[in-house]
């Protein structure tokens, strides 16, 4: 009974010493499981054709603007060049409608308006001088009502120069043949635009930086449109998806910063989160265990910077704990 006793005082120490750790414990935060995943972007051409090259291969690193497929333009080329004339031509056209006469027309019509206006001024002279001598009996009735008749000539053709000089002086064309050729300009522009626009279609560039993730066809192949020939996978949109409890859901709100880890990322993994899903779901098979697998649970998805983004691979599997960065203000 003796020898009983230091066993059972030191059971009761151990125990004491248990519960003194279990109520002085620092809790360890809750973690939830979850995958890295991907929304790729998939590069298709906007018009059929003939694919002749591919500037990317899978797993090459592009920037944003620089060059992935290139298809057959040699039809658009075409195109645009018969789009190019067009205008030329329409514009070529409401130029000459803009027009004036010639230069050496109008210095022609001027000199000739000239010696009519002069003309007109003699003859007016002369008559007011014949009316005085008309007075006088020096000059006959006869001589001043010729006189009287020659200025009204003088005068209409004074006139009708003058008329014509500023027609000279005025473009060629009529103002609603003008402005039909003004449209015609106008549309030929509109067709050169958009001729232009389909000959860059044909030579197509990476919308942003990113990994070409893979490529779907070879040089040679006609591809629709709309089927996509290179999948590219941007920095930015590398997120995780996790799932939390309803218990837990309180906890978690959008701009949030959570801590990432997995087996082979490095330290200091975190992501923003983006997400939370308004309704429950079953846990879903890639995170299935036997103690979970009946469980309703929240997705929740969030985005780590792009810098650190492409240290995840998608589908790796990552455990979620809340950062010590703190919660979204």
């Amino acid at each position: 009974m003796k020898r009983a006793l230091p066993a059972v005082v030191l059971f009761a120490a151990c125990a004491g010493a248990a519960g003194w750790w279990w109520l002085n414990r620092t809790p360890v935060p809750p973690s939830w499981q979850g995958y890295a995943d991907a929304e790729y972007v998939r590069v298709s051409p906007t018009l059929t054709g003939r694919i002749v090259s591919l500037a990317v291969a899978r797993g090459d690193q592009v920037a944003a603007g620089a060059p992935l497929f290139t298809q057959d333009d040699a039809d658009d080329k075409a195109a645009r060049d018969a789009a190019a004339g067009k205008l030329a031509e329409a514009e070529a056209r409401l130029a000459n409608l803009q027009t004036a006469s010639r230069d050496t027309e109008i210095a022609m019509a001027q000199a000739d308006l000239t010696d009519l206006i002069a003309t007109r001024d003699r003859i007016a002279k002369d008559l007011i001088r014949n009316e005085d001598l008309l007075r006088t009996g020096a000059a006959s009735r006869q001589t001043v009502d010729q006189q009287r008749a020659d200025l009204s000539s003088a005068v209409a053709r004074a006139e009708a120069a003058n008329a014509k000089l500023e027609q000279m002086r005025s473009p060629t064309g009529r103002q609603y043949e003008i402005a039909a050729q003004s449209a015609m300009v106008e549309q030929a522009r509109a067709a050169l635009g958009q001729a232009e626009w389909q000959l860059t279609q044909r030579h197509v560039v990476s919308p942003n930086g990113a990994l070409v993730a893979d490529t779907y066809a070879r040089p040679g192949e006609t591809i629709n449109a709309g089927i996509p020939v290179v999948s590219l996978l941007p920095p930015q949109n590398i997120l995780v998806r996790f799932f939390v409890p309803e218990t837990d859901l309180a906890t978690i709100h959008a701009g949030d910063r959570m801590a990432i880890s997995c087996d082979s990322c490095a330290q200091g993994l975190t992501a923003t989160v983006s997400y939370i899903a308004p309704q429950p779901e079953y846990t879903p098979p890639v995170i299935y265990s036997e103690s979970n697998r009946d469980k309703l649970v929240y997705l929740i998805e969030a985005h780590p910077p792009p810098d650190q983004a492409m240290q995840l691979k998608p589908g790796q599997p990552v455990d979620v704990r809340r950062s010590a960065a703190g919660v979204a203000g």
